[in-house]
């Protein structure tokens, strides 16, 4: 056997069916598209969003929602997870927690406009953290247990220029 005599199994590719050569040919004329329109022309489509002409559902419906391009975007921590790093030993509670810290240590993975402590969870240590901003139920927690929290000196809140 040679590799030019090979041959694939009789009813294995099915021919292509040549249409637009005459009437004999049972494809001929229309080419099986039926009588002009649409559907008949080169590239057309039948969009799920076209309804024949009326006024689409997308817009008879008002517009909603709006996003603020200038809003602020913070990295949010609970009271409960710093306490369960703690606990783990991968934070150290006698050094100040702060969003270059959590970032070098892991805990967070991403450096956004700030950092935001909320109060979900308990904290039992004493510790000194610096964020941009907290709940008053954070403040309240950090000061029973013997902490302090302050404004961060990072420069990531917005600063207003004072007038002249």
């Amino acid at each position: 056997m040679k590799l030019n005599e090979l041959k694939d199994n009789l009813g294995a590719r099915k021919g292509i069916k040549r249409v637009g050569r005459g009437i004999g040919s049972g494809k001929g004329k229309t080419s099986g598209r039926g009588h002009k329109g649409q559907k008949a022309r080169s590239g057309s489509r039948n969009q799920l969003i076209f309804e024949g002409g009326q006024t689409p559902f997308y817009l008879r419906i008002p517009k909603i929602g709006f996003n603020n391009i200038f809003a602020k975007k913070y990295v949010e921590i609970n009271l409960g997870d710093i306490q369960k790093f703690i606990d783990a030993g991968r934070i150290d509670a006698s050094k100040e927690i702060t969003r270059a810290s959590l970032l070098a240590d892991k805990i967070i993975n991403r450096n956004l406009d700030g950092l935001k402590v909320l109060g979900k969870g308990e904290i039992k240590s004493a510790i000194n953290i610096s964020a941009t901003k907290w709940t008053k139920s954070v403040e309240a927690a950090i000061v029973k247990a013997g902490g302090a929290i302050k404004k961060c000196d990072c420069g990531c809140g917005r600063v207003r220029k004072e007038k002249k």
